[in-house]
């Protein structure tokens, strides 16, 4: 078996649409009524009550049980773009892990909790350019 989209309930596909193009670069791929396909991966479902045949109250908002995460190796212009918008809904604001990856989350405009964090690549370059080295995991 394999794990082929996830596919996050929304509201209004068009909306939503805009949010992920806008602050994510997601392209439209594949439109199927209410179901649109991403160039990220996944799939945004307008009336999944309907779909699903479970009550439209039924559908949760900020459950904060899963996550989209993206990854992008300009973490401050992307922090840049959220600033400049006034309909950003934060979790948390940017700030750094103790892994030393900087990340933030938001929520998307029909409640899902996304996280945006910068690459690892850009952590290991960042660490290569302060001259720190790799240690062994002791596992």
């Amino acid at each position: 078996m394999q794990l082929t989209t996830p596919l996050p309930a929304v509201a209004d596909l068009e909306r939503s649409f805009r949010f992920y193009r806008g602050l994510f670069e997601q392209e439209a791929v594949l439109g199927l009524g209410g179901n649109l396909s991403l160039s990220g991966g996944f799939a945004l479902q307008q009336d999944f009550d309907r779909l699903a045949g479970i009550p439209k109250d039924s559908v949760m908002r900020r459950s904060n049980s899963t996550e989209l995460y993206f990854e992008t190796e300009d973490f401050d212009g992307f922090v840049a773009r959220l600033s400049a918008r006034k309909d950003i809904d934060y979790a948390h604001p940017p700030r750094k892990h103790p892994w030393q990856q900087r990340a933030v989350r938001i929520y998307a405009p029909d409640g899902q909790l996304i996280e945006v964090g910068e690459s690892m690549r850009t952590i290991a370059r960042r660490f290569h350019e302060e001259g720190r080295r790799p240690r062994r995991s002791p596992h």
